[in-house]
């Protein structure tokens, strides 16, 4: 008896609801518990901020369960609980329970979390039968992790994991890699699973409509890979099952491993079984679609039978598209941003001088005397890399307010290191004849020096290409000091801007070092030929194996 219940529930599995026009049956449901989050993320929520849903337009408790059955039943066998933020629901612990004790067919229940309330939250919902963890952390940095989510906590989301590694989880720690921010953290989050039992994965950053961020920000599959096995030689890949959307790979040696969500280079749309329900009741077939059908509506119709439900879900299943739905090929985006940034500035007329002889002029065409970009088609690429220096006096008075913080515009150092990113990357828009390079690497400093008064500023440009970065690296520290006096103006004006100047410039036919240097602290340039071979010792925070207290003081914002 028992076998042929078993035969009849697997039967139910292969059923038609839930398989599309291209075989793929659909046995994965995220379920969004809610639109709020407690942290601001920049490149999730735009800086205006986003219009939530009214309360009575979103599945309430008893819909979430009633959903999920309905879908367990034509054969999902694992839910993820995702938001906003899940752990923000004051319900979440009953929700997994609820899922756990009705849906006997369930496999695994887990959540996708930030992880800030996970030490208060942790023990009960592993008593509620949660399964699983994914926790999104896009930096090992505090100060770097409270510039981009606008709020402190990296601390509490540091022993939120080890809790979970203590509970007995393997937990899945999702970074995403965006160019300028965080892609020189690459390496150290490798390390993070020297110690730890843990599944870091990198994710493709996914330039949705809505967010500050455009495709340039991506860090490739591929590059990360190059990264990693250029300090561990041995990173080898694991075996992956039919379904994971993960590369995986380790350290040989490691506790935890690696794996690579390729959402834009490589997508995985082949062997996608995944499904999403919004907050708001609406069916998601694909996070690229556009297109959502309303279970929630159709749940709150009179006379909405479980098989008109089915119905409408197998419809939306059959309409999915075999793969990305709506979003351009990443090629094409890329290549119409690299000829809309440059193209206006090949066709700008020069003063035309009659005693000008334009033949002498790299940048003029010698028939025409118009402007025009090198080419440098027959050049050889190789790495290069670009240093810049700047220096601004501040004074006593601006001096003391940087460093205990105090200026009304904000954190100086932060927001002017910032501008030194940005700026790299808009140089070719900023200076007409210059190439528009794709940057590899970006990395700036900034730092008082309250002896003297004075901001210091130093940026480090590579790239992979044809020409140098040395405007680039130029480009960036004259912003960072600009930004800094334009912070400090309303002070005072007795503010100096000095020293801008090319530091080191190498990979080209030329290569160039300025022999003296004022940055004797610098940790991007004090280091001899031999030590730059060296690759830095990474520092990670060791894994925490004391019992971790779950009743801090931190209260969530139900917000």
């Amino acid at each position: 008896m028992a076998s042929n219940t078993s035969n009849s529930e697997r039967d139910r599995t292969e059923s038609n609801a839930l398989v599309d026009n291209f075989g793929r049956f659909h046995s994965y449901l995220r379920i969004s518990l809610t639109e709020r989050c407690n942290l601001r993320c920049k490149y999730c929520m735009p800086a205006e901020g986003v219009q939530l849903t009214q309360k009575e337009r979103l599945l309430t408790t008893a819909e979430v369960l009633k959903l999920a059955s309905l879908f367990v039943a034509e054969g999902v066998r694992k839910i993820r609980l995702t938001g906003g933020e899940p752990t923000v629901r004051k319900d979440l612990t009953e929700i997994v329970a609820q899922l756990k004790a009705t849906n006997p067919l369930l496999e695994s229940v887990g959540i996708t979390t930030n992880g800030l309330m996970l030490t208060r939250q942790l023990v009960g919902l592993q008593r509620a039968g949660l399964d699983a963890i994914n926790v999104s952390l896009d930096t090992l940095r505090a100060a770097r992790y409270e510039q981009i989510t606008r709020r402190k906590g990296w601390d509490r989301v540091m022993a939120g994991i080890d809790l979970a590694i203590q509970l007995g989880y393997r937990p899945k720690v999702n970074c995403v890699l965006m160019k300028g921010f965080n892609e020189d953290e690459i390496c150290d989050f490798v390390e993070l699973t020297r110690d730890r039992n843990v599944d870091v994965r990198f994710i493709e950053y996914m330039p949705f409509t809505g967010n500050r961020w455009d495709t340039e920000q991506m860090v490739s599959y591929r590059a990360t890979l190059d990264t990693i096995r250029a300090r561990y030689p041995a990173f080898e890949p694991l075996p992956n099952g039919p379904n994971d959307t993960s590369k995986a790979y380790r350290v040989p040696g490691y506790r935890g491993q690696m794996g690579f969500i390729t959402s834009m280079t490589e997508h995985f749309c082949g062997s996608c079984n995944r499904l999403r329900i919004t907050a708001d009741g609406n069916l998601k077939v694909c996070l690229f679609g556009n297109t959502e059908v309303s279970l929630r509506d159709a749940l709150r119709s009179p006379g909405c039978s479980e098989d008109d439900l089915r119905c409408l879900i197998s419809a939306a299943v059959k309409r999915k598209k075999k793969q990305h739905a709506g979003a351009p090929a990443l090629s094409t985006t890329i290549t119409t941003s690299t000829i809309q940034t440059s193209s206006p500035y090949r066709t700008t007329p020069l003063l035309q001088q009659s005693s000008r002889h334009y033949a002498s002029l790299s940048h003029v065409d010698v028939h025409t005397g118009r402007a025009t970009m090198v080419d440098v088609d027959d050049k050889v690429s190789t790495k290069r890399v670009a240093k810049a220096q700047a220096t601004v006096y501040v004074g006593p008075t601006i001096a003391a307010l940087i460093q205990n913080n105090e200026l009304k515009k904000g954190d100086v150092l932060s927001i002017s290191q910032m501008a030194a990113i940005v700026a790299a990357k808009k140089t070719a828009d900023l200076i007409p004849l210059c190439h528009n390079i794709p940057l590899s690497s970006i990395k700036v400093e900034t730092n008082l020096n309250s002896s003297t008064n004075e901001v210091h500023i130093l940026a480090k440009v590579k790239c992979d290409g044809k020409t140098g970065v040395e405007m680039e690296a130029l480009t960036a520290v004259s912003i960072a000091a600009l930004t800094v006096y334009d912070m400090c103006k309303a002070v005072s004006h007795e503010i100096l801007i000095k020293n801008i100047m090319l530091v080191e410039k190498t990979g080209g036919k030329s290569e160039f070092y300025r022999k003296q240097f004022g940055h004797e602290t610098s940790t991007l340039e004090t280091r001899t030929m031999e030590e730059r071979e060296a690759p830095e010792p990474i520092k990670v925070r060791p894994l925490r194996t004391d019992p971790i207290v779950t009743q801090e003081q931190f209260v969530p914002m139900y917000i």
